[in-house]
């Protein structure tokens, strides 16, 4: 059954604050797993100290690009300790993406050496893979259509498909069998045609179809992130976010509460 985490990124102020005590509090909230975006100066085997003691999954890591180039053999021991497998490109800048083939024959190369690890390598959007194209498709498409499964899964973000005017059912379904992460989150178009991410279920993304499809096609993680929560504390909204989870639960949603 697919379980729920959180996208610590989404409460990094209060990591830097009290990173222990912010994990227990995730954990406190009902979230089955957390994904990190650092580790706070903290050592592998405090993290998996930590871990151990609130029932927490490590169920990803974004770790950048060039980081991940530069010292793939840190990471994969850090996370191995951890209990981590999945190690997750979480952005490419717009010098990375200059040319989207040197990009994608880096992220092949990555992946093969990540499987010589037994850890796996993914993928996670924003908009621009979409907005942008390469070779007549999607850059997103291009990138998982050139570098096979095996050394490479995504990580939909399925609110940054929204954004840029896709339908996350859709590609949740495109890419069923290489996705066992999907992000969920809500956002709201502002005035300016912006995105604002918000607390999931006060935005305008079909919450409960994406979460029905992500169940479907087999997703190990239902994964919450708010890139920034500008309406209340971050901890606050985490928790907002989880109370729409535990509805969508009670209605029937197949998912790990």
């Amino acid at each position: 059954m697919t379980k729920i985490g959180l996208q610590l990124y989404t409460v990094r102020e209060s990591l830097e604050q009290d990173f222990e005590g912010t994990i227990r509090k995730v954990a406190e909230l009902g979230y089955h797993g957390v994904e990190f975006a650092g580790y706070y100066g903290r050592t592998a085997e405090q993290v998996k100290e930590l871990l151990a003691e609130t029932g927490l999954e490590a169920l990803g890591s974004h770790i950048g690009y060039e980081r991940l180039k530069q010292s793939l053999g840190d990471e994969v021991a850090f996370n191995q300790i951890i209990g981590n497998k999945y190690l997750i490109i979480p952005y490419l800048s717009e010098d990375q993406r200059k040319g989207w083939q040197g990009a994608i024959d880096g992220i092949r190369s990555l992946g093969m050496k990540a499987a010589e690890e037994d850890m796996v390598l993914l993928y996670h959007n924003h908009d621009f893979e979409l907005s942008e194209e390469y070779e007549g498709q999607p850059a997103l498409d291009a990138m998982f259509s050139q570098v096979p499964a095996s050394l490479l899964q995504a990580e939909l973000d399925t609110c940054w498909v929204h954004f840029a005017g896709y339908d996350p059912v859709e590609y949740i379904l495109k890419y069923t069998g290489r996705l066992p992460l999907v992000h969920f989150k809500d956002m709201v178009t502002k005035a300016d045609g912006s995105a604002e991410t918000v607390e999931l279920g006060q935005g305008e993304v079909d919450l409960k179809a994406i979460a029905d499809a992500a169940v479907a096609s087999g997703a190990e993680w239902l994964v919450v992130e708010q890139d920034e929560c500008l309406r209340n504390d971050p901890l606050k909204c985490i928790e907002i976010s989880m109370e729409w989870i535990k509805n969508y639960r009670r209605q029937g949603g197949q998912i790990h509460v």
